[in-house]
């Protein structure tokens, strides 16, 4: 079996590779804050977030003594056919559900799909496990109430990042609680090490963001913290996004490894000349995983009409 990683990349996604380098030589790589100062000074310099239109509808949800604030985008003019628990990222330290409101407004248009973004609280102010207990309250909010509110019961989770780290987070949890009613997951770049122990970890034991959201958790190889030492065993299906230039790409692809030997059916596509966060960037790559990611999350939402079996 050949397992190189050019059998991973679909041959039409190597013809946007030249306006993606091109792209990016004209674009300074980004880089987080290094320290609590200069976290301080990137939250200042964040915009205020664009408006949607519609507008999303803010909820204050709680659950088993909990609370979270949500974000709501149901489509306009048909019937919502699936509910995407939308975990934002911003290593776990920046970022907001507002952020998103014009990217899930799309979404929800898109695909006919109601989407739920959560306001988890950020570190360092609240470090783990305070950003995966919100994620976890979101998802058992929509689990209780999704038919009621929306009228299905067809259920996804994804994030970019941060959120996608989240995203694994979540489904575990319910998981562990003998809840199976997601249907299926995307999770864009995610970081699966944050103990920086493996290979792929220690390509990023520098961060700040590791510091500011381990708080000062005894173990960084805590599944809740660093899901690439879970079970991963008795998950719905998940599509994994990461391109080629991503300091991401070896935890992506040791995360997948882990999830196919524990027997989940995990799809996962990589992107060439692709940085961390690229399906943000205005470049037809990252416009063309957009559409795989749509074209998958559709195809999965109308796949299951009813939850998996426990």
């Amino acid at each position: 079996m050949d397992l190189g990683l050019t059998n991973l990349i679909d041959p039409r996604r190597r013809l946007l590779a030249d306006q993606s380098r091109a792209f990016y030589e004209k674009r300074p790589a980004g880089r987080g804050p290094n320290s609590s100062e200069e976290l301080r000074a990137f939250r200042a310099a964040v915009a205020s977030p664009a408006p949607a239109n519609p507008p999303a509808v803010e909820e204050f949800v709680t659950v088993d003594g909990r609370s979270a604030t949500l974000r709501i985008h149901t489509p306009v003019d048909t019937t919502v056919k699936g509910v995407f628990l939308e975990i934002h990222g911003g290593g776990f330290y920046m970022g907001s559900a507002a952020a998103g409101d014009v990217r899930n407004r799309r979404l929800a248009d898109t695909l006919g799909i109601a989407v739920v973004s959560v306001d988890y609280r950020l570190a360092p102010e609240h470090p783990w496990p305070a950003a995966p207990d919100d994620c976890e309250t979101a998802a058992l909010w929509l689990v209780e109430h999704a038919q009621e509110r929306f009228g299905t019961t067809k259920l996804a989770v994804g994030g970019a990042s941060a959120g996608a780290t989240l995203a694994m987070k979540t489904l575990l949890r319910l998981r562990n609680r003998g809840i199976t009613e997601f249907n299926c997951a995307v999770l864009q770049f995610g970081t699966y090490d944050l103990s920086a122990q493996t290979p792929a970890g220690r390509l990023i034991a520098d961060e700040y963001f590791l510091d500011a959201y381990a708080g000062a958790a005894p173990d960084r190889t805590d599944p809740d913290l660093s899901p690439i030492y879970a079970d991963l065993s008795n998950l719905p299906p998940i599509l994994m996004v990461v391109g080629t230039a991503d300091i991401l790409l070896q935890d992506n692809l040791a995360m997948a490894a882990r999830l196919s030997a524990c027997g989940a059916d995990v799809d996962l596509r990589v992107y060439p000349d692709s940085p961390h966060g690229f399906t943000g960037h205005p470049t037809p790559m990252a416009q063309a995983a957009l559409d795989d990611i749509h074209t998958w999350l559709d195809g999965h939402l109308s796949r299951h009409p009813n939850p998996l079996p426990r």
